[in-house]
This record gives C-alpha cells, structure tokens and sequence, in this order.
C-alpha cells in the first residue's frame, strides 16, 4: 500500500485531456458533477428551485418569482450582480452530434453560434425534456460566482453509455452541476479550486443520486461486514465512472469518534465527486481479504478509481492512498489532496447525450426581467461613501503615512483633474481602487483613538476579515497605553491591507515578513520585528496553548471553521502585551483572516 498521497510507479500517465488544478492563465479549476437520480423530471426541478431559492434568501438576496407557464428562457435581477437565467424545453431528436453545453461554453452566455440556435430551432420532434439554471452572484470586486444546474431525460432509455437506463418503468433523469469563477479586470490569484456549492450539499441528499452501482450520499455510507461484498462489487463494476473513497477506522479509535473529528473534515471537498464508504473495525479485515492488493487501513484513506482490478497487484498502483499521518499533520492540504483526482475525474467524463443534446441558452432581451429595482434609500451604500461620511464627521490629524504606489494602469488616472470618467473605463476593482486611494488621499489616513473605534472601522480594510471576539480587543481600551497600541495595530492593518492587495495579484514577493523587511517605495512600512511569521515550537506542541490559537474562520477557509494562526504583529508590550494574530489565506480565499485582537495568548512567558 502506498504510504502517501502521491504517485507511485504502477500508475499509468495522466490521460491527454485530464484537466490540471488550474491552467496556466490562473483560472481555478471548476466544480463539476454528473449524476443520474431516479427522480421523476418535475420533482428533481422543484428541488432545485427550491434549494436555490432558499440559498439566495439566506444570502440576503430576492427570491426568484415561481416557475409557471414561462417563455423558453428568461432572465431575473435579483440583486447587485446577481442574475438568475433559467429555460426548459423539449430535447431536439437528431441524428447529427448536438452542440455540447459545457462550462466553458457557460463562460459567455450571451452569445451563441446561430448555427446552433437555428438547428435547436429546427423541425425536430421532441426525444425527452431538459431545464436549466443559471446563477451568477458576486464574489469580490474581481470575480463572479457561475452556478449551473442542467438537468435532462430522453424519452426512452439508453444504454450505459448515456447513463439513462429504465429505473422502475421510468426513465431516470441525468443531473448536472458545474461551478465556475468568472474573472474581469486585473489579474487575480485564484484560489486553486472552486469550492463544493452549498447548493450540492443541499440537494445531493435529496436526489437518491447514483452512479452506475454506486449511491452517492453528502455523509459517508458505513459500511458492516453484511455489505462488504456490495460495496466490492460497486468497486469493480465497469458502470462506475466516479471516484469511490473508502476510509478505514485506527483499531483504537471508537468510529462515531474518527468520523466527527478526522473523516468529515477531510471528506468535505469531495461531494458530490465520489461515492464515499468508511470500513467499520468488522468490516475492515474481510474487505483487506478479498482485496489482497488494493487494502486499506490503520485509519488510511483510499480512492479507488474506475474499473479497478482486484486481481492485479500492477492495478493497485492507480488507487492512491492518504496516510493517517498526513491527515493528522494538516486536515485542509489533505482534503485538497483528497479531492484532486475525484475532481479531475469528475470533470473529465464525456457528456451523456441527454445532457449534450440540450441547446445553448440565449435568453431574448424581452425576457430579461427585474424582480424589482431598488429605490435610492434601500440602495447598499458603498466603503468610499462611508469612509467619506465618517471622515467629515472627525476633526483631521496630521503626521500619518499613506502608501502612494498604485497599479500603473492607475498612475495617469490619478494625475487628470476629474476622476469620474476615466475611472469608468477601468476594471469594476481598479476603478473602486482609484477612488479609495483618492480619498484616503484626502483625509490622510485618520487613525483610531481607540480599539473600539478600530474594530467598527475593519470593513475599510476590503481584503481583511475580522473573525475574532471584540470584547477581548476592546478591552484593551482599559489600559494606560490602549490608544497607541490602537494606533499601532492600525499600522499593521494598513500594512497587511497593503500586502494582500498585492499577494492576490502574485506581486507580495513572499509573506508579510518579507513585505515588511523590504516594503515598496512609497507604501506604509511595518517594523519587521514586529512582525513574527509563527509560534515556538514549544507554543506548537503545547495541546493547551495550541487550541488558544485555533481562531475562527470562514467554512470557506477549513470545514471545522477554525485554523492555527501562529503568525502575529506584536503591538505592544508589558504586562499586558498584546497580539493580533491572522491567516494570510491570500493564495486561497484572497483574503487575510484576523482572527483575535487582545493580550498576550498563553506561553512560556505568560504563566
């Protein structure tokens, strides 16, 4: 058995069109599965409308109004950025190869060949339905999120090959997901991976989805030792096409216990991609017995690829293992191990024929309706208009700094007399760059007086998060010298803003160490020694003093919603000396996670 995650000999070369985890532009690769639900048409569209309604109302966004007798395609503002497309129709019945309808064709949706949409149009008699749905919602200045949902049955059953075969006397319905980023503007680091959507959370339970044999369920099937020879025979069946994880459980390891705090974490970045089984301590020896080459064990995880061979022990190189101790070491880089080839898998399967006979969707400009226009008042007013409003409200300082280096396709923008026009040419994140930079010019980058000040000012950091409890950092408002270490951790805010403006952009150079150790001419200069890259290793090995340091992120950033963050600014000393401790997640997210304000975390010192 392998004893990593990583290539072994018998593993034949990658195939010729297997995607990378992202290309050479940056683009991050896309979330894609194709499943097959046995679902009558109508149900699987209302639970889809019905997931993605309550995402956007969970989301603080306008519910679409209720599908009825609407035209083939049409289109719903439902908010700033927020456009929801969706059609439905019968499938085109021809002999020809149908126009396939992938996500890179989703990449520009409004335009079409008219080649495609004349044959779409033709003469044809109807072989079956399809629906679609399109979501496209902000994700930064610089990114949109693309969520689409197709979901096609023919009319009377195929073979395998397109994954429809008869279920019950009906013909089973061909379900597909795919989520993308769409980039404008400058270039912007992506995160390696689009992140599973919420919405193939929510409904993937709710579908009975399969592949070929295999269930595919959000939460790992447990598997005794009555469905061991099921769950082999899932395993080497020629249907199959998705990846299939099975986990096996450490001997001394109570099972509900390793799932809640090990498998789950690890498993969160394959749903949907693989049909997911944990070997529980009965199981696991009669699975290794009749696996003899492809075993797993000791609390590993294996992926078994499509058409495995239990016979031969050259086959087993394909499988690859994720060792115990890799999980243990770091939970977020092995799930992004994990799920790198269930991705790669899942993205490169060829299209079903339901699926590609399903026509470009061009929505018709009388059909690109608003749920509702937002007056001036319910309007969301912008950073700038509010740093401006609390910028008149307070009696300006002097004796700060102001980073002055900008992008250069900002510098002749910055030197004309009117901002407006030229601004409006840029890119959405360059032009509220330009003004930010304008008005920070303005009113000399005010400073707080106060933590409690600086706390209700973090949203004009945009690439920094708050995560941490205020009451820790304002109570150190209390202490004699709370005013300038407030002063201080703004310094450090500034910088890191600064720092992750240009990391995003793969321009930092290194970590915020480096930045600071040599800072760009013109930008705000942190002391380096103030600026420490991690924890002792006594900190580190400390159970006690680690856990003070496992702060709260997004889900986004780790499943378990908490992260190390070792990496501090000491802004402060004395009794009290206080730390501001962060995730630099810029490479991931795009963001800097702050996650705790406030006195010294304990250590060897502190007792």
């Amino acid at each position: 058995m392998t004893p990593d995650h990583a290539p072994t000999s018998g593993r034949p070369a990658e195939p010729h069109g297997l995607p990378r985890q992202a290309d050479q532009s940056g683009r991050a690769t896309a979330y894609r599965t194709t499943v097959t639900t046995p679902l009558p048409f109508d149900d699987v569209l209302a639970l889809v409308d019905e997931a993605l309604g309550a995402w956007l109302k969970q989301e603080g966004h306008d519910e679409p109004p209720p599908t009825g007798r609407s035209p083939r395609a049409e289109r719903f503002r439902l908010g700033e950025r927020v456009l929801l497309d969706r059609d439905t129709g019968p499938l085109p019945a021809s002999t020809a190869a149908p126009a396939v309808h992938t996500a890179a064709t989703a990449s520009d949706p409004d335009t079409a060949s008219a080649s495609a949409s004349d044959s779409a149009a033709g003469p044809v008699s109807p072989a079956g339905r399809y629906a679609r749905r399109r979501l496209r919602t902000p994700d930064g200045a610089h990114r949109t999120h693309l969520l689409t949902i197709t979901l096609a049955t023919p009319a009377d059953p195929v073979g395998p090959a397109g994954t429809a075969t008869s279920v019950d006397g009906r013909t089973p319905v061909v379900f597909r997901l795919e989520a993308e980023y769409l980039t404008s503007g400058p270039p912007v680091l992506s995160p390696v991976r689009v992140p599973v959507p919420e919405v193939a959370r929510t409904l993937l339970p709710l579908l009975d989805a399969y592949d070929g044999p295999a269930v595919l369920t959000a939460q790992p099937r447990v598997v005794g030792p009555a469905e061991v020879d099921d769950l082999i025979d899932q395993l080497c069946d020629p249907e199959r096409r998705l990846a299939a994880v099975v986990v096996s459980v450490p001997p001394s390891t109570p099972l509900e216990e390793w799932l809640a705090e090990q498998v789950q974490p690890v498993l969160h970045q394959v749903t949907g991609l693989a049909s997911l089984h944990v070997l529980d301590h009965a199981a696991l020896p009669l699975f290794n017995v009749a696996f003899e080459f492809h075993k797993v064990y000791g609390g590993a995880v294996r992926t078994y690829l499509p058409e495995v061979d239990p016979a031969s022990r050259a086959d087993a190189g394909r499988h690859q293992v994720l060792a115990k101790r890799r999980m243990a070491e770091d939970t977020r880089r092995a799930a992004g191990l994990l799920a790198r080839e269930p991705r790669q898998i899942a993205a490169a399967l060829p299209t079903p024929p339901a699926l590609a006979a399903v026509p470009p969707l061009v929505v018709p400009q009388e059909y690109r309706l608003p749920v509702r226009s937002r007056t001036a008042s319910e309007a969301p007013r912008s950073r700038v208009d509010e740093r401006r409003r609390r910028t008149v409200q307070r009696p300006p300082r002097s004796g700060s700094r102001l980073c002055t280096t900008v992008p250069a396709p900002l510098v002749a923008v910055m030197q004309t007399a009117d901002l407006r026009p030229a601004a409006a040419l840029l890119a959405p994140a360059e032009a509220e760059f330009a003004r930010l930079v304008r008005d920070v010019a303005a009113d000399k980058e005010l400073g707080p007086d106060s933590f409690g000040e600086l706390v209700s000012r973090f949203a004009e950091f945009p690439l920094l998060e708050f995560t941490g409890d205020e009451k820790e950092t304002i109570a150190l408002d209390g202490k004699p010298d709370g005013t300038g270490w407030a002063r201080l951790a703004w310094d450090g805010l500034t910088a890191l803003q600064e720092y992750a403006a240009a990391a995003v952009r793969g321009q930092a150079g290194g970590d915020f160490k480096a930045w600071c150790e040599h800072t760009p001419p013109g930008c705000h200069h942190f002391p380096p020694r103030k600026a420490v890259r991690w924890e002792s290793r006594t900190v580190e090995s400390h159970a006690k003093w680690k856990r003070e340091r496992m702060l709260p992120v997004p889900s986004c950033v780790d499943a378990s919603r908490r992260a190390f963050m070792g990496a501090h600014l000491r802004i402060g000393g004395g009794s009290t000396a206080p730390r501001l401790h962060y995730l630099d997640d810029c490479s991931g997210s795009g963001r800097i996670y702050v996650g705790y304000i406030g006195q010294h975390l304990t250590n060897t010192r502190t007792n």
